[in-house]
């Protein structure tokens, strides 16, 4: 684990979504808790690692077994992190 998640929230459409792909939210967390930051490109992937080191937000993306995507957003002062789909950012 690369970094404290704080509270664990979720939408509720990302909640369904996960559901309803028949995932399991705790291994998506994992990914995100090791830095596996999903299917992001080249230059977020290097604003995660320079979030890590200097405290900002960190944000991961997963494509469900169902084509859906979801983020997971850890705030920087790591106080939560929420699952949600990207139209409810």
């Amino acid at each position: 684990m690369k970094f404290e998640p704080g509270r664990i929230v979720s939408t509720p459409g990302a909640l369904r979504a996960i559901e309803e792909a028949g995932e399991n939210p705790a291994s998506l967390l994992a990914r995100h808790l090791a830095g596996d930051w999903g299917e992001l490109d080249p230059e977020d992937i290097k604003e995660n690692e320079f979030s890590l080191v200097h405290g900002f937000r960190l944000l991961s993306a997963y494509r469900l077994r169902s084509g859906i995507k979801i983020w997971i957003i850890t705030e920087a002062d790591r106080s939560a992190t929420t699952f949600l789909l990207p139209e409810e950012y």
